[in-house]
């Protein structure tokens, strides 16, 4: 439709080829382009919450921040963060969708 090779990605993984394709079609960068582009959005929000937590508490000490207002602005941070999904089983799969 648009001309769309399979794009390849960073760590092996090629993003979804219908997301990259629309990503395309959308903001009119090229297919390598918007696969890199995906692949750091997904990586960003790949990030365990524990790495996150410590990695912003660490940047907002250095800007002055007390631990009393970092903590209430990560818990703030944290409601509103998409965050990977934990590695699930086959059994636990099983136990989500039949209780």
């Amino acid at each position: 439709m648009f001309g769309f090779r399979r794009p390849v990605a960073h760590h092996g993984r090629v993003p979804d080829p219908d997301l990259v394709e629309r990503i395309v079609a959308s903001t009119g960068l090229s297919p390598g382009v918007a696969a890199r582009v995906i692949d750091d959005v997904v990586a960003f929000h790949r990030e365990p919450v524990e790495d996150y937590v410590r990695r912003r508490h660490a940047h907002l000490q250095t800007h002055g921040r007390r631990n009393e207002e970092i903590f209430d602005q990560l818990a703030a941070e944290l409601a509103g963060r998409v965050v990977a999904a934990p590695d699930l089983t086959a059994r636990q799969l099983r136990r989500i969708v039949y209780g």
